[in-house]
């Protein structure tokens, strides 16, 4: 009986998360650049069950121990492009590809931007953020290209990260800055020419984006940006800049609502279940004790 308690229990906790997660995702709809995150739910393992008498052991069978929410995933699909006119809103949009080993031909990569082989190997779609530096000099990276420029020249996020170029140096404009115009490929231009500067946005490429952590304000950092391989875009990617452009949220309204109140109808049969179990065990201990 307590089994089931406990299996009830930890279902509870899951279902709580599954619905904070959803609710995270409701609230940043709006939000630029935004990347939606799934819970990934996982098993407790399985135990046998056995039952003993006369000496004799007989197994009765496997008893699942319930599901824990084991880590929140990010999907970097691309958001939709909004037009925002503004001369430092810039949106990367593009289909990065990458070729398989056995076939030479491009992968092709499911919704959530992932592809499994035959033989069950796991292939994300590599992805391009905009790469910014904190105080501490650490490379973050980020869709949301909502930038400004202060005082001194320098390009900063919308979260106050300097911006970085393609040189991995902290990107400083000179005045003007009104007349600012960026090519397709990040290059900045020359006003008097229109060619490119020799400065280019650092635009990262990270081939594996599953390794990213996120930290908050639509940022995201590597541990170990070998493992990521991150690398900064080339002529070769498939890759595009729009200036004048924000992109929007990827969150799917519908499915995370839906997402929201399953987790919640679950959560509400567990606590279901616990109360049960609470009823039956005082019932044992009031009424049958006294037998």
């Amino acid at each position: 009986m307590i089994r089931g308690l406990y299996t009830a229990a930890a279902g509870m906790v899951t279902q709580q998360r599954r619905h904070d997660t959803a609710t995270q995702n409701i609230a940043n709809l709006n939000t630029t650049g935004y990347k939606q995150v799934n819970t990934v739910t996982h098993a407790f393992p399985d135990v046998l069950i056995s039952a003993m008498s006369g000496g004799i052991t007989k197994q009765v069978g496997r008893l699942n121990t319930g599901v824990f929410a084991e880590q929140a995933v990010s999907q970097y699909l691309q958001g939709d492009l909004i037009e925002s006119g503004k001369t430092f809103d810039f949106a990367l949009s593009g289909d990065l590809q990458v070729g398989d080993p056995a076939t030479g031909e491009n992968i092709l990569f499911d919704g959530s931007g992932k592809y499994v082989s035959e033989d069950g190997e796991v292939t994300y779609q590599p992805q391009a953020f905009f790469t910014v530096q904190d105080n501490e000099g650490n490379n973050l990276y980020t869709r949301n290209g909502s930038f400004t420029v202060n005082a001194t020249g320098e390009v900063l996020s919308s979260g106050g990260f300097r911006v970085l170029d393609a040189a991995g140096n902290p990107l400083v404009l000179e005045e003007p800055t009104d007349d600012l115009a960026v090519d397709g490929l990040g290059n900045l231009l020359d006003p008097a020419t229109g060619l490119p500067s020799g400065t280019k946005l650092g635009i990262s490429i990270v081939s594996r984006p599953q390794e990213l952590i996120r930290d908050g304000n639509g940022v995201f950092h590597a541990d170990d940006a070998n493992a990521a391989q991150i690398r900064y875009a080339d002529a070769g990617d498939n890759l595009q800049l729009r200036q004048g452009y924000i992109e929007g949220s990827n969150v799917d309204a519908t499915q995370v609502t839906v997402d929201m109140n399953a987790a919640y109808r679950a959560y509400e049969a567990n606590q279901k279940v616990i109360q049960f179990y609470d009823s039956s065990l005082q019932k044992a201990v009031n009424e049958i004790g006294r037998i």
